[in-house]
């Protein structure tokens, strides 16, 4: 199983430019809203049709500019999880599922009794759509996308039309359906949580542009791109130039770091919000000397808003903890941090 995606299209000043290769793997596109992700999907499913580029779907030609090949939705064999379900809000349970389906009532039955037991649906049989929870609704569609056995599966934004008391439920038992499924998934998000639990490799888009390629839990270690650290969470970010000794000099913060590994040509650095160390002194490598502006309280820690002593530029740094480790810390004033050489992030 492999999908082959480049594809180009311009609408409303907007420019989507995206490659990327598949093999039988659960894929995220992970990227900021409006970057193009969804858009990258409507072309995979034939909704939107490129400008240029080709798509080939397990060596079947699904689009292709140059040879005038465009096949119809519903000649792709394609599984499409909008983000509002899109249920037919006049047909039931059945009748939803059943909705895809080019066989007979009889070869419907079985694997419509199929999908309703796989996804715990026994009993809704009978409902519409507007007397389902939103967690029934999203099973509803799932089975219905996967009821027809798709080569592909597109799953668009899943979870952001459910509460966030929903969501974790949810995720889990996308988790236990997408094991009825053996073939290739797509996920759009902007999660970075839902982008590391779901999904094995990612593409990621910014501006409309798939800029990185990889394995998801390589690219969280090693984002290598400014706009991919940011993407994933990175609130530290500096600009950076190279020092004698395997060192760097970030500019924004004035403090000199030593990384893991050798210093490559990186024009920024980047340090996690969450990978600092409290330390007892200033008397070692890697070691902040922090003027604390403003402690946030969260549900379950702090956010330390704070900038380098040694810094004119004032430039903000963020250090979140654990609320038990701050609040049974009685200096609370003088704070070093620590910056562990293995999560210091080179960036261009």
């Amino acid at each position: 199983m492999s999908l082959k995606v480049e594809i180009k299209k311009s609408f409303k000043g907007f420019h989507l430019d995206v490659s990327f290769e598949t093999n039988n793997e659960h894929l995220g596109l992970l990227g900021a809203s409006g970057s193009g992700k969804s858009m990258t999907l409507k072309c995979i499913a034939g909704v939107e049709t490129p400008d240029e580029g080709s798509i080939v779907l397990n060596g079947r030609v699904l689009f292709d500019s140059g040879k005038k090949i465009n096949l119809k939705p519903q000649d792709r064999n394609i599984g499409f999880l909008f983000q509002n379900y899109a249920l037919f809000p006049n047909m039931t349970v059945e009748e939803n599922i059943a909705a895809g389906l080019r066989l007979s009532r009889n070869e419907k039955k079985p694997i419509i009794e199929d999908m309703i037991k796989s996804f715990h649906l026994k009993g809704l049989e009978c409902k519409y759509p507007n007397q389902l929870s939103g967690g029934q609704q999203q099973r509803v569609a799932l089975a219905r996308s996967i009821a027809y056995n798709p080569d592909v599966l597109l799953l668009d934004e899943p979870f952001s039309a459910l509460d966030s008391h929903l969501k974790t439920q949810v995720q889990a038992e996308m988790v236990e359906f997408l094991r009825l499924y053996d073939k290739e998934v797509l996920m759009v998000t902007h999660s970075i949580d839902e982008a590391y639990k779901f999904c094995k490799n990612l593409v990621v888009i910014d501006e409309g542009k798939s800029v990185l390629f990889g394995n998801t839990r390589e690219i969280f270690k090693e984002p290598k791109l400014i706009s991919v650290a940011k993407l994933i969470g990175c609130g530290n970010i500096s600009k950076c130039s190279l020092k004698s000794g395997n060192r760097i000099y970030a500019s924004d913060w004035d403090i000199e770091l030593t990384p893991d590994g050798k210093v490559s040509d990186a024009k920024y650095v980047g340090i996690r919000s969450n990978s600092f160390i409290i330390n007892n002194s200033k008397d070692e490598a890697n070691i902040i000397e922090c003027e604390i502006a403003e402690i946030i309280e969260k549900v379950y820690g702090y956010t330390i808003i704070f900038y380098s002593k040694n810094s004119s530029s004032g430039t903000h740094m963020y250090f979140d903890v654990e609320k038990d480790v701050w609040e049974n810390r009685e200096d609370k004033t003088n704070l070093f941090l620590k910056v562990r050489e293995d999560s210091i992030l080179l960036l261009n």
